[in-house]
């Protein structure tokens, strides 16, 4: 226990490395856990309502009404405060009704009149943050303005003056609209502190993809998958069943726009087959959802389409449970059931009359085989998807920021139904060849459904990490995913993981800063536990794109090189000194241009025994044959330094700083601790 608090203290040391700073961040967390608890906005069943959805968000769900009540109280009369109310969700819209209602000097003071309503609800709505929080929600082009009105002290008569001439400036200046436009903006950010969407974003509405553009906009949400949703991200991982599925349900409700117009998705081939397979069909057993006032030949086709994707449906999808007989979902296969000649079907020892008895692309020998002109369709309708950006962008986005459950503040979130039994027991279900209930059900679920999306093919490790590595430790699948965010010069390259076993933060943050890389935040993260070897190729490319610059490949190569190099020695000394040695070794390569083999060997002789580390012959082979490459590409130190910096500090001659800190904190280990529950 004690050698665990140890290395939890020596962590904290590393990201506090003076008393001062421990303290500041202490009283910084005891401050937070004193504020007003954050308001949190539950949603779920969206199911493509843009409109009303956006309507929901803009008014908080009466959240915003309530901040203005708690300001004005009986000092504005209730239409009043349907006015501002309305100024705050839709801005725009309501200055230009002004515009048009209004004198040009009535319209002026109107706009001084709302301005100060407007500054009072964002000061009441901000009360309970931090000022870095608040700063941090402020637009751009205002936030110096708006932080000086929001930290306005009424009582302060003569700042009055101030004040009010800011707000005649901002009219003068014909800003006055933009300005109320940041302000709202402003108010309905602040007024919800966390957005919770508890499933079904995709399907019957009209407008899923515009509420998956706003919600990526927003500053703080998370998503509790739907059964819809998790249909979608099926379909752009490329499973057939799912894309028939999701084509099925948009034409059912004449929705297909959400596909060819929202996604750009092309479904002139299905249009194309239904029209020739089932020409003189009526389809009527597949009518949609249409207005009355609907194009009829757009539904009669839209039924044609319904038809034919929902035979294609029944098809895949009975081919997945002959395959998979642990579903135990044989009740599902119907096709297998039906008399062709007689049209009837059998279910359960009963017979009933079908009321569509045409099946052309049905062959009654092998009902769940796709006719040669099914597999094509479904085959470009496949890659349709897979090759949808905003598809892949708007899927990306909900595994990142969801899952199909959450704990948060106490409360269980979810969409749907959990499986029991008929005690209220959570029902086993079998997943291959093992049984799984409650929360191991779902985590392995949705472990199924990243590895699902996540697995691609890794040839571009292969490319960089076969002369290193072993093809066992490398893996036939690329599984990590990385975003790369450019900083401000003085960042420096911080690196956080999730799931990766091989590869440190510090193995990756080192051997970027070699490759080149500078001022970035980077993320590594894995659907569950995996090496992490392909993220460093996948971090190279991204930051490539992102800056435009090429990065040399000599420069790749020894990046790569150290990471593995990092990672075989860190098997031997550890991986906190194996990070610290190449660091140190590479420093002094670089600061004194060293580049003999007998001068990389002293080197490495010096640095291990500054650490007080032991090298194995092996692993000084190594590290000399790693610094051998490095030693060529011109390193810069300052940069190296600015790059890592709390690393080079620690290399500076600070070491003993482990045993200050870590004695400071074991003081408050308690109270830490009691903290951190």
């Amino acid at each position: 226990m004690e050698k665990l608090n140890l290395k939890f203290l020596q962590s904290l040391a590393t990201q506090y490395p003076s008393v001062a700073k421990a303290c500041t961040e202490i009283i910084n967390l005891q401050a937070i856990l004193n504020l007003p608890k954050e308001t949190e906005h539950f949603v779920s069943d969206v199911h493509g309502e843009y409109e009303q959805f956006l309507h929901i968000l803009k008014t908080g769900s009466g959240a915003i009404r309530n901040k203005i009540e708690d300001v004005f109280g009986n000092t504005l009369c209730a239409r009043d405060k349907k006015s501002l109310a309305a100024l705050i969700y839709y801005p725009e819209q309501k200055v230009e009704r002004m515009r048009l209602e209004l004198s040009e000097e009535d319209f002026q003071d109107w706009y001084k009149v709302s301005l100060h309503r407007l500054i009072a609800v964002c000061k009441e709505s901000s009360a309970k943050y931090t000022r870095s929080k608040l700063r941090k929600s402020l637009p751009a082009d205002f936030s110096y303005i708006l932080e000086e009105l929001l930290s306005e002290n009424n009582r302060v008569v003569e700042k009055e003056e101030y004040y009010n001439e800011i707000f005649d400036t901002i009219i003068r200046l014909n800003r006055a609209k933009e300005f109320i436009v940041a302000i709202a903006g402003v108010i309905q950010k602040l007024v919800v502190t966390r957005l919770h969407v508890i499933g079904d974003i995709f399907d019957r509405g009209p407008g899923p993809h515009i509420i998956m553009d706003h919600l990526m906009e927003h500053s703080n949400v998370d998503f509790q998958w739907g059964n819809h949703d998790v249909v979608w991200m099926g379909a752009a991982s490329g499973q057939k069943a799912c894309i028939a599925n999701v084509i099925r349900l948009s034409a059912r409700y004449n929705n297909l726009n959400v596909l060819e117009d929202g996604y750009g998705i092309n479904l002139v081939p299905l249009a194309s087959f239904a029209i020739e397979t089932y020409a003189n069909d009526p389809c009527q057993c597949f009518r949609v959802h249409a207005q009355e006032d609907s194009d009829l030949r757009e539904v009669s086709l839209n039924m044609k389409m319904h038809k034919a994707i929902a035979i294609i449906q029944f098809k895949l999808e009975g081919q997945v449970i002959k395959r998979r007989p642990e579903f135990n979902m044989d009740k599902r296969l119907l096709l297998d059931k039906i008399d062709y000649e007689e049209g009837t079907i059998m279910i359960e020892g009963k017979k009933y009359e079908l009321l569509d008895k045409s099946f052309p692309t049905v062959d009654p020998n092998n009902p769940y085989e796709l006719s040669e002109a099914e597999e094509s369709l479904m085959n470009r309708l496949c890659m349709n998807f897979l090759n949808c950006e905003k598809l892949q962008e708007h899927i990306r986005f909900l595994f990142n920021k969801g899952g199909l459950y959450l704990c948060y503040n106490s409360n269980l979130l979810y969409h749907g139904c959990v499986p029991l039994d008929e005690y209220g027991k959570f029902r086993k279900v079998k997943i291959g060849n093992k049984q799984y209930s409650g929360k191991e059900l779902y985590d392995v679920l949705e472990y199924y459904a990243r590895k699902g999306y996540y697995e691609q093919d890794n040839k571009d490790e292969h490319e960089y990490l076969d002369s290193y590595l072993s093809s066992r430790v490398i893996g036939t699948r690329a599984l990590s995913s990385v975003t790369v965010e450019q900083k401000d010069d003085g960042n420096g390259v911080n690196v956080t993981t999730q799931n990766i076993s091989y590869c440190t933060s510090g193995m990756y943050r080192n051997a970027l800063i070699t490759a080149g890389i500078k001022n970035a935040d980077v993320k590594v993260a894995g659907p569950f536990k995996i090496s992490g070897t392909a993220a460093l190729v996948g971090v190279m490319k991204a930051y490539e794109e992102m800056t435009g610059k090429k990065i040399p490949e000599k420069s790749k190569d020894a990046a790569t090189d150290e990471l593995i190099t990092t990672g075989e020695v860190a098997e031997n000394i550890g991986s906190d000194d194996a990070e610290k040695l190449i660091a140190d070794v590479k420093q002094k390569v670089a600061k004194d241009n060293l580049s003999s083999p007998s001068e990389i060997k002293q080197a490495i002789e010096e640095s291990a025994k500054d650490l007080n580390i032991n090298l194995s012959d092996a692993d000084r082979a190594k590290i000399q044959s790693l610094m051998d490459k490095i030693s060529g590409l011109d390193l810069n130190v300052s940069q190296l330094k600015s790059q890592a910096k709390d690393l080079y500090d620690k290399l500076g001659g600070s070491q003993g700083i482990f045993d200050k800190i870590a004695a400071f904190f074991q003081s408050i280990f308690s109270w830490l601790s009691n903290l951190f529950s």
